[in-house]
This record gives structure tokens, C-alpha cells and sequence, in this order.
């Protein structure tokens, strides 16, 4: 395979390298992964994350595999075991999906291709979500974001930071609020981050701050990511989301989720029928492992800790797609059930 390089993921003569997302912002310490559990591990511990990059990272440890003289049965196994690593994202099945329909059709020769296909692929798609996003950002917009969108989900620009960062290279004078995104505080140690790296203005508020700076009328519009769009339009995204909606709509500001066509699940007839991820509850009792250990609960406090939530269709102003920007009327249409 050849040598394939993003932000936080690197195939680089013959390894395949992860950016451990626990030790940013203040380290960039990379993982070298060369096995199923360990990618699975990963995964399951945030560090390697976005509905995008864990597809894309668990193609990449396929044809790595593939590569090292794994046999079909095996390689069946494995693609078996990374498919269900993470149950909200559809992205991850997707992918998984797409390499064993090349590894039957073809033989297990033809996975590096699928891999670095499904790499570059990203890339495009990203940059294409970008520029159809970009298109609807107002000189001097101050935009909403929540959780992390950007290079360190996918292997291109991002989807919504992917619009943000397009929006400011086109000289448009914006400024980013960064929710913190509790309970792991994706927003406050990978967004931040990221928006220093694109130079890009943006000031980091708790999730709770959000509808006062609506009701001050300091958001021009809100763009988040999504882990799976359902055909009615419905979507899950990271926990906090459908506040984020419901609050927009009551204060008329435009609402828009990002993502790609692989994001999207034809399947899935409404938010409803979308398995919710539950996670432990000590990342909400606040001992949370590499980030820190101090606890702000009763040891045995009861807790509830679904990493994602379900934003109905109604709330949402407009889809940006790779392909186009769809609007409520088309979606209710149909259009997402066609890709």
C-alpha cells in the first residue's frame, strides 16, 4: 500500500500510524496500530474518533492485514469484529462493507485499492462539503459549532470545520464560537486546537452558554457533524446537538449539518431506528483516564451517558451534502433515501 497521510492518520512504509487524540492539545504522540483489537481499543477509547476516520482507519488496518499474508476467513473475521467497534456510526459499516464486497469480488489482492480509495476519496469529499458550505457563510459571520468536525474526524479539511475553514480562506472575517462538548470536551481539546492551526478566531463557551449568546443575537448560524443521517433527514450527532436545534429554531437561527453521502444510511428509515451508543459513566463522574483524574460526583452516582443524540428533521435549515446543499422540501422529498 502506498503512503497515505492526514492529520491524525498515516500509512507510512508499511505502518499504519494513529494520532492519540487523548494527549491533544498539548501533545501529538502517535500510535503505531497493527492489530484488529488494537484498533477496536482505539476506537472504543476516543483515540481515533469522527464517523469518517474510524472508517477510514479501520479500511487502512484491513489491507494492512491483507497485506501481511491474512487469508479471507481471517480477514472476514476482522472486518466482522472493526464493523461493530462503534454502533452509532454508519460511516464504519459502510466501509467495512465496501472491503469485503471487494475482497469477494476480487480476492483479497484488491483491498489495498478499496483502502486507498476510500482514503482519497474522503479527501474530495471533504473539500467538496467545503466549498457548498461555504457558499452560505455571510461576510463576518459568527457561527455555532459543537464537538469536533475537522481534520482530526476525516482524512480530508472536515465536514463542518471543513466549511469553516473554507469560509476563512475565502476572507470572510468569521468568528467561531466552540462549544466545550461535555462530558469529553471534544470542542474545548480538539476544536480549539484545530481552529489555532487553521488561524481561524474563535472564542471556546461551555454548552450551557449557547442560547444566551442566541438570545444576545451574537450566532449568525450553527454548523455541526453527524455519526448517521437517517432517509427522513432525522440525525445523530454527538450528545448536545438537539439542544442546539431546538434552541436555534426558538431564535431563528439557520441550522446546518455537515456530512457525506457515507454518513447518510438509506436504510434507516427515521432517528428513531438509530442505535445510541451508551459510554461508562465515569466520564461523567469526571474521572476521566488520560484527561485527568479529578472526580465531581459521588463515587456511586447513578448515571446516564449516551454519547449521541437524535435531532429531528424539522429542526434543521439545510443539509450540506458533497454533492449539494439539500433543503427540508427536497429531504421530506425523498433525496436523502437516493444516494
Amino acid at each position: 500500500m502506498k503512503d497515505l497521510i492526514s492529520t491524525s492518520l498515516k500509512y507510512q512504509q508499511g505502518q499504519l500510524w494513529v494520532l492519540d487524540q487523548h494527549q491533544l492539545p498539548d501533545q501529538e504522540n502517535w500510535l503505531e496500530c497493527t492489530s484488529v483489537e488494537a484498533m477496536v481499543d482505539m476506537i472504543r477509547k476516543l483515540q481515533i474518533r469522527g464517523a469518517p476516520l474510524i472508517g477510514i482507519g479501520a479500511s487502512l488496518l484491513l489491507a494492512h492485514l491483507a497485506e501481511q499474508g491474512c487469508d479471507t476467513p481471517a480477514l472476514e473475521q476482522a472486518a466482522a469484529t472493526l464493523r461493530d467497534a462503534r454502533p452509532t456510526a454508519v460511516n464504519l459499516m459502510n466501509c467495512m462493507d465496501r472491503m469485503l464486497a471487494a475482497l469477494a469480488q476480487h480476492g483479497v489482492s484488491a483491498l489495498t485499492g478499496c483502502a486507498e480509495g476510500i482514503f482519497e476519496e474522503d479527501i474530495q469529499l471533504c473539500l467538496n462539503m467545503a466549498r457548498n458550505g461555504a457558499a452560505l457563510i455571510a461576510p463576518g459571520a459568527r457561527i455555532l459549532t459543537h464537538c469536533n468536525t475537522g481534520s482530526l474526524a476525516t482524512a480530508g479539511v472536515g465536514t463542518a470545520i471543513g466549511v469553516i475553514g473554507e469560509a476563512h480562506r475565502q476572507g470572510k472575517g468569521i468568528h467561531v464560537y466552540v462549544d466545550e462538548t461535555r462530558p469529553l470536551l471534544q470542542g474545548g481539546r480538539l476544536t480549539c486546537w484545530e481552529m489555532r492551526q487553521l488561524q481561524v478566531p474563535y472564542t471556546l463557551i461551555c454548552d450551557s452558554m449557547a442560547a444566551m449568546l442566541m438570545a444576545q443575537g451574537k450566532i449568525d448560524c450553527i454548523l455541526v457533524g453527524s455519526d448517521r443521517i437517517a432517509a427522513n433527514g432525522d440525525f445523530a450527532n454527538k450528545v448536545g446537538t438537539y439542544s442546539l436545534a431546538v434552541n436555534a429554531q426558538y431564535h431563528r437561527v439557520p441550522f446546518y449539518v455537515v456530512a457525506p453521502y457515507t454518513t447518510v444510511d438509506p436504510q434507516c428509515p427515521d432517528g428513531s431506528q438509530i442505535p445510541i451508543e451508551q459510554r461508562p459513566a465515569a466520564e461523567v463522574q469526571g474521572v476521566s483516564g488520560s484527561f485527568g483524574k479529578v472526580r465531581w460526583s459521588p463515587q456511586d452516582a447513578q448515571v446516564y451517558n449516551p454519547a449521541f443524540d437524535v435531532t429531528p428533521a424539522k429542526l434543521v435549515t439545510g443539509w450540506i451534502l458533497d454533492t449539494e446543499v439539500l433543503s427540508p422540501q427536497q429531504v421530506e422529498a425523498g433525496a436523502l433515501s437516493r444516494l
